[in-house]
């Protein structure tokens, strides 16, 4: 949907709030295009246009429902805003339509910007992220919440014939031997990973990059649960890191994530399965991207690129 028509669709939708003081402002126009927008109650939201397709209404209802909990317990994440009739969404022709309460905070670093900081500082953010994580993940578990209509990151819904974001290995940049390599390797982790029932598996946020952990004056917060599901947990761990592969101390920050989501949930995870699961997040970006982007766009190649360099570096 072009800005022009995504600001006429989201002031139909903000009518449902009781319209908008000023017209909204566009932040992203990505998976989802949100808006910054201020109602006429005097309160700041962010209006999210869920992209078409993705999830279903009662999958969106559910995020709702499971952030409503969480903020509510106290963890760090936006509230849902209900409209006025009651309803958490509205739909007209185009795409479902959710608000919730607007963040004054920002992200803690973006994809291909490197960290500003020291090395020392960074670990230290990686550290108190792994307790946020830690903390997202016990909250949860402590919450009394029906079995929500969510994707499964499940092995199967990361590494099975059809994946969640796509077949991996089927990417257009991939040659034969590259095909082989992942392919190969995606057996390896079907292997390496327990059940789950007998793993930590629960709600997972299974996005939690850069762009979508936010800090201000209060601490962290967490954004856009628009991916969440059930999962393993160590798969969040991974997703956090999985935009650092590349970077030179990369042991290090594992570590410091590591030990701030030990210290505070008690949970054993060894850094071989953070590895794991950052390489599966890779896999699973590399297939996100196939219906994103033409064959021949560098996006494509950059995502086949990280997964080819985990699955020669880690040995399972």
């Amino acid at each position: 949907m072009h800005n022009a028509a995504a600001m006429a669709y989201a002031n139909r939708a903000g009518q449902a709030w009781g319209g908008f003081s000023q017209d909204p402002v566009i932040i992203r126009n990505r998976e989802n295009i949100v808006m910054k927008a201020h109602l006429a109650s005097g309160q700041t939201v962010a209006v999210r246009l869920h992209r078409v397709g993705y999830q279903s209404r009662q999958s969106i209802l559910s995020e709702l429902v499971w952030t409503q909990a969480l903020a509510t317990a106290g963890f760090p994440c936006p509230l849902p805003v209900a409209a006025q009739n009651g309803d958490m969404t509205w739909q007209g022709n185009g795409p479902l339509v959710s608000v919730i309460d607007w963040l004054d905070a920002e992200c803690i670093g973006e994809s291909g910007a490197n960290y500003a900081g020291t090395e020392t500082d960074h670990c230290d953010l990686y550290h108190r992220i792994g307790g946020l994580m830690a903390d997202l993940h016990t909250t949860t578990d402590a919450l009394d919440l029906p079995q929500q209509p969510r994707p499964q990151w499940s092995a199967e819904g990361l590494l099975g014939d059809t994946p969640w974001w796509g077949k991996f290995w089927e990417n257009p940049s991939l040659d034969s031997v590259e095909q082989q390599l992942l392919n190969t390797t995606r057996q390896a982790c079907l292997a390496y990973l327990p059940p789950e029932a007998d793993a930590d598996y629960g709600l997972i946020h299974a996005d939690l990059l850069q762009e979508n952990i936010l800090q201000n004056a209060d601490g962290l917060w967490v954004i856009d649960f628009d991916d969440s599901g059930y999962g393993y947990r160590p798969y969040d761990l991974g997703a956090a890191l999985v935009q650092h592969a590349e970077c030179p101390y990369l042991p290090s920050l594992r570590a410091a994530l590591i030990e701030g989501y030990v210290s505070k949930r008690g949970a054993i995870v060894s850094d071989l399965d953070i590895q794991v699961f950052m390489m599966l997040r890779a896999f699973a970006s590399t297939g996100w991207i196939i219906s994103r982007a033409a064959p021949d766009n560098p996006k494509q190649r950059f995502y086949c690129d990280r997964a080819l360099t985990l699955a020669r570096e880690i040995r399972l």
